[in-house]
C-alpha cells in the first residue's frame, strides 16, 4: 500500500474513533502497550478476540452482581490497614494456594513449597505482643482464619495449629526463656509447631481421663503414652505434649523437640476430611524431656483450657470460612451452569437454596465478629466460644450440603471445590470440642447445673 493509501486509511480510522471514549480507555490501560500486544496476535487470535468483544450477554446474565459472601459488609469494621492485610491474605490464598489444593488434597500431601511464601505474609502470632508478633486484634486473627478456610480448610488448620495452639501454648504457659527461644522463630515460620492433647482412647474427656503420663526422676521428665489426630506432627520442629503427672495427678505441658528419643510420629492415612493436614499418631516410650523444656506456667488442665478458649474462637471463624467458600463456589457455578437455555441461578428453587445458605453464613459472620470483639475486650468466656463453635459448625454443615445440592452431580467432583468443603466441614464439626461437649458447656452456664457425667 502506498504512503497516500496509508494516510487515507488513517484519516478514515480517526473519523470513526470516539476520542472521548479513547481518552477514558487510556486512563485505565496503557494504549501503546495494548496496541503492541494486539500486533503480536495471529489472525485466529484476533478473530477470537473480536468474537468475545461482540458477544452479547445472555438472558439472565445482564448486570450480574459480584460474588461476595460478606452480605452485611462486616469488612467495614476493619481499619484500612486491616482491610489491606485481609486482601493480602486473600490474594495469597487465591494465587498461591488454590491452584495446588485439589491435587494435594486428593493425594493427602502437604504443599511444603508454600511455607516460604507464607513467611512473607508476616501473620503468625497475630494477637500476641512482643517476640516479633504483629500484636493485632483477635478480630484480625479470625478474619485471617476465615480467609484461609474460604479457599482451603486444611491450610487454615495447618496455620491455626502452628500460630494458635502451639505458639499460644508457649505464649500463655511458657517461661520468658522459652518464649524468647521459640516464639520469634515460630513467628517467622522458621520453626513449625504442633499441639498434642487428644488421645486414642480419650477424646472430649481428656481433662479428667488423660492417659499419657509424666514423672520426674530428679533430673528429667519421663513421658509415656499416645496422642492421636495431631496436626503438623510428622514434620513439626516442636510439639506441645500434655501429660498427667503421676505424683500430683495434675496436667503439665512439655516442649518436645524434633528427633527427641522416645518420640515417634506416624502419619494417619485414609482420612475423608482435611486430607492435606498431616495428622499423626504419636507414641511416647520413656521419652526423656529436660526440666528446661517443661512449660513452666502449665500446672493444671486449667492452664491448658486457657489455650483452648483462645483458639476455639478461631475454629468458629474457620467454620465461617468453609461455609463462605462453599457458598461463593456454588453461587459462581449457578451463574454459569445453564439448563433449558437459562442459567440455573435464575430458577426459584436454586435461589431459595442460595438465600438459605447466605442467611446461615451471615448469621455466623455476625456471631463470630461479636465473639472476637468480646475477646479483644478481654471478657470472652468458655461458654461464649463454645456457643459459637456449636452454632457455626452446625450451620456450616447445612451450607455445604445446599452448595453440593445446587451443583447436582458436579457437586461430588473436586474441580468445583464444593466436594472438598463438604468433607472438611465434617472435621470442623468434631475437633476443638464436639457439638455435644460444647453444648454442655453452654448449658451449664445458662442453667447453673452441670450435666457432665462424672
Amino acid at each position: 500500500m502506498s504512503i497516500f493509501g496509508k494516510v487515507k486509511n488513517t484519516i478514515n480510522l480517526l473519523k470513526s474513533v470516539d476520542m472521548d471514549q479513547l481518552a477514558k480507555i487510556n486512563e485505565q490501560i496503557d494504549l501503546p502497550e495494548a496496541m503492541k500486544a494486539l500486533g503480536t496476535l495471529d489472525e485466529r487470535q484476533l478473530k477470537g478476540l473480536m468474537k468475545m468483544l461482540k458477544t452479547k450477554k445472555k438472558k439472565g446474565q445482564h448486570d450480574l452482581p459480584p460474588i461476595d459472601g460478606d452480605f452485611y459488609n462486616l469488612d467495614l469494621k476493619l481499619t484500612p490497614e486491616q482491610r489491606t492485610l485481609q486482601l493480602k491474605v486473600r490474594n495469597f490464598m487465591e494465587d498461591e494456594v488454590k491452584p495446588l489444593v485439589n491435587d494435594h488434597w486428593n493425594r493427602a500431601k502437604f504443599p511444603f513449597e508454600i511455607i516460604e511464601k507464607f513467611k512473607q505474609l508476616d501473620i503468625a502470632g497475630i494477637p500476641y505482643e512482643g517476640y516479633g508478633c504483629p500484636n493485632l486484634p483477635f478480630l484480625m486473627e479470625g478474619i485471617i482464619a476465615q480467609e484461609m478456610a474460604r479457599v482451603d480448610v486444611s491450610i487454615s488448620t495447618f496455620f491455626g495449629v502452628h500460630s494458635g495452639l502451639a505458639m499460644g501454648s508457649i505464649y500463655l504457659c511458657g517461661s520468658e526463656e522459652q518464649k524468647q527461644e521459640w516464639l520469634p522463630q515460630m513467628q517467622k515460620l522458621e520453626k513449625i509447631g504442633a499441639f498434642g492433647l487428644t488421645e486414642p482412647n480419650v477424646g472430649s474427656g481428656v481433662a479428667g481421663g488423660m492417659e499419657t503420663t509424666c514423672r520426674f526422676d530428679g533430673k528429667n521428665w519421663i513421658l509415656n503414652g499416645e496422642k492421636k489426630w495431631i496436626g503438623n506432627a510428622t514434620f513439626a520442629d516442636v510439639i506441645i505434649i500434655w501429660a498427667r503427672d503421676e505424683d500430683s495427678n495434675q496436667v503439665k505441658g512439655f516442649l518436645i523437640r524434633k528427633g527427641n528419643p522416645g518420640f515417634h510420629a506416624e502419619k494417619m492415612e485414609d482420612k475423608m476430611a482435611l486430607r492435606i493436614v498431616q495428622n499423626a499418631l504419636i507414641t511416647l516410650t520413656d521419652c526423656v524431656v529436660p526440666e528446661s523444656d517443661r512449660l513452666q506456667n502449665a500446672n493444671s488442665f486449667r492452664d491448658t483450657a486457657k489455650v483452648l478458649r483462645m483458639t476455639r474462637a478461631g475454629v468458629a471463624w474457620q467454620a465461617v470460612g468453609c461455609a463462605r467458600g462453599a457458598y461463593e463456589s456454588a453461587l459462581k457455578y449457578t451463574k454459569k451452569r445453564e439448563q433449558f437455555g437459562r442459567p440455573i441461578a435464575s430458577y426459584q428453587l436454586v435461589q431459595n437454596h442460595l438465600v438459605e445458605m447466605l442467611s446461615n453464613l451471615t448469621a455466623m459472620q455476625t456471631m463470630v465478629t461479636r465473639l472476637s470483639e468480646l475477646q479483644d475486650q478481654e471478657i470472652l468466656t468458655d461458654e461464649h466460644a463454645s456457643l459459637a463453635k456449636v452454632f457455626c459448625s452446625m450451620r456450616t454443615r447445612d451450607v455445604v450440603s445446599r452448595a453440593r445440592e445446587v451443583l447436582g452431580g458436579n457437586g461430588i467432583l473436586l474441580e468445583y471445590d464444593v466436594a472438598r468443603f463438604v468433607a472438611d466441614a465434617e472435621a470442623i464439626y468434631s475437633y476443638e470440642g464436639t457439638k455435644e461437649i460444647n453444648s454442655l458447656i453452654v448449658g451449664r452456664a445458662i442453667t447453673g447445673y452441670s450435666a457432665f457425667v462424672n
